[in-house]
């Protein structure tokens, strides 16, 4: 079975940084694309980034220049580096990767932002 474990998030101050991490195990035939999505509390989930697997990107716009995605194929890994947060970033961010068959979906990891 394959799982998404994620992993970085936490407690930043306004203007901070900080980069997640998602890792693919198990039995993992290829992955196409792999994202980021965000959920802030009372909202719905958005898409914050994509990576396809020859590495090209897109961002929502309320990212774009501060987030950057990417992925290394041969660990089955997928990075969002986030800087200059602001405070409507706070949200539950969650990785997904999508292979011919499938749609896999992290557990989640809490971004708050601070002012």
């Amino acid at each position: 079975q394959v799982q998404l474990v994620e992993s970085g998030g936490g407690l930043v101050q306004f203007g901070g940084s900080l980069s997640l991490s998602c890792a693919a195990s198990g039995s993992i035939l290829r992955i196409n694309t792999m994202g980021w999505y965000r959920q802030a509390p009372g909202k719905l989930r958005e898409l914050v980034a994509t990576i396809s697997r020859g590495g090209r990107t897109s961002y929502v716009d309320s990212v774009k220049g501060r987030f950057a995605i990417s992925r290394d194929n041969a660990k089955n890994t997928v990075y969002l580096q986030m800087n200059s947060l602001k405070l409507e970033d706070t949200a539950v961010y969650y990785c997904n990767a999508e292979t011919l068959s499938s749609s896999l979906w992290g557990q989640g990891t809490q971004v708050t932002v601070s002012s």
